[in-house]
């Protein structure tokens, strides 16, 4: 009853009220971010969610869009802001997650979604990440982070899916937010090879 009802009653009552008491915190990055950015405060990108079926998914933009001179964007360590590291390490530039959650693509607690061309990569088994909606945290995410490696993160996946219950989300809950003061556990992109190049070195594709 729990997964098929509740737990998407209990994400939107949630994030309206999330978003609501955060609002003041959101037009005042927004508002930052529009001149650091040059008018672009918002960064969105195509994720799968459930079943596959393909949203985007809404974060703060903590780079810029600086090119080299061939017109290729440069490396993204060049292009990381000071206010998008400070957005990153404090997990603001999460918050419009909210209304990805507001809308029914995402949910509060679940696999966090990965990138489209991701989706040939995965097994069986892996796939059954998708049967429900995608988390802005999940079981991975407050079980040791950057210590895992991909098998290990798609395996917790799976776990939470298969083991999906109120007791497992408050828990999960409860550890993120005792995470967020620990900023020695965050994942960066340049922390973590891409899933497609780790899949092709466990020559598992």
């Amino acid at each position: 009853m729990y997964r098929l009802f509740f737990k998407r009653i209990l994400d939107f009552v949630l994030s309206v009220i999330g978003f609501t008491l955060l609002f003041p915190i959101f037009i005042l990055i927004w508002f930052i971010l529009l001149f650091v950015n040059n008018g672009k405060p918002f960064f969105l990108q195509p994720r799968p969610g459930k079943n596959e079926r393909v949203f985007h998914i809404i974060k703060f933009k903590t780079m810029t869009d600086k090119k080299d001179e061939h017109g290729e964007l440069l490396p993204n360590n060049l292009r990381v802001t000071k206010f998008g590291t400070f957005l990153r390490k404090s997990s603001l530039d999460e918050i419009p997650q909210l209304i990805n959650v507001i809308t029914g693509d995402m949910s509060l607690i679940g696999p966090r979604p990965l990138r489209v061309n991701y989706l040939d990569y995965y097994t069986e088994e892996e796939k059954k990440r998708h049967l429900v909606r995608p988390g802005i945290t999940g079981l991975a995410q407050v079980s040791g982070r950057n210590a895992l490696n991909w098998d290990n993160r798609l395996e917790l996946d799976v776990d939470y899916v298969e083991n999906l219950s109120l007791k497992t989300d408050i828990k999960i809950l409860f550890l993120t937010f005792k995470k967020l003061f620990n900023s020695s556990n965050v994942i960066t992109n340049e922390e973590l090879k891409s899933f497609d190049y780790y899949r092709e070195k466990q020559n598992t594709r």
